[in-house]
């Protein structure tokens, strides 16, 4: 089986919602969700929390996560990619004698996503061995009903097809959830995208690919977490 290590990015900065990861969703920080899912899962061998906060340190630690090392500024900035974070974990990884055959990255703002998405990830992964397994979902209005506005005219977005198809014979669309980046350190270090070529898709529901950027995102998620909460008591 891969040696595979989750590394969850929670920097303290966050312009759209000031203290993003630590606010509170359905009773827990938001970080916490993304940790436990990662600890719960079969096939993680260590959940590593990146950040350069304290307080998101300490919170990270009480949901299980590991907080070896605090991220350097300069990688927790506006403009810090995540490549670049994740790269510094595995160079601190290879530094301290762990070399992983993957780097899991999980983002704090994926809460829906599952353990089991998580393992069944791994699991493609550990089959087919590819640089690098990605989570999507369908997308809602595909590419081609698009469009943009040149003053004030509206125009396709994307040149359609010599023959005008109909929507039901577009064919399917996926989009980039952001909830599972699952890529072989090796091609992180050399190729510095989470996107490679011949990456694998591992397609995840709408209801889990939920990314929360937005005030309107966490209260849609507050709603979604009440409702999931009412159902299991019921």
């Amino acid at each position: 089986m891969i040696r595979v290590v989750a590394l969850v990015t929670a920097r303290g900065g966050s312009k759209s919602i000031p203290r993003k990861n630590l606010k509170l969703l359905g009773g827990k920080p938001l970080l916490g969700w993304s940790i436990e899912a990662a600890c719960r899962s079969r096939h993680v061998a260590r959940t590593i929390l990146s950040t350069d906060d304290e307080e998101i340190a300490s919170a990270g630690r009480a949901h299980g996560a590991e907080v070896p090392f605090l991220r350097p500024p300069e990688l927790a900035q506006d403009t810090s990619s995540h490549v670049s974070v994740a790269q510094h974990a595995i160079r601190w990884l290879r530094e301290h004698g762990d070399d992983p055959d993957y780097i899991l990255l999980l983002q704090p703002t994926s809460p829906f996503r599952t353990t089991e998405d998580i393992d069944a990830v791994i699991e493609l992964a550990d089959a087919r061995r590819p640089a690098a397994v990605i989570s999507v979902c369908e997308m809602e209005r595909h590419p081609f009903l698009g469009k943009r506005i040149e003053n004030g005219v509206l125009m396709d977005f994307l040149p359609w097809p010599a023959a005008y198809p109909r929507r039901q014979d577009l064919g399917q669309a996926y989009a980039l959830n952001g909830a599972i980046y699952l890529n072989r350190t090796e091609s992180l270090m050399n190729d510095a995208t989470f996107h490679p070529a011949g990456a694998l898709a591992y397609i995840m529901p709408p209801e889990r690919s939920m990314d929360l950027d937005t005030p309107w995102d966490f209260h849609v998620a507050e709603l979604i977490m009440k409702d999931l909460h009412e159902r299991r008591r019921s």
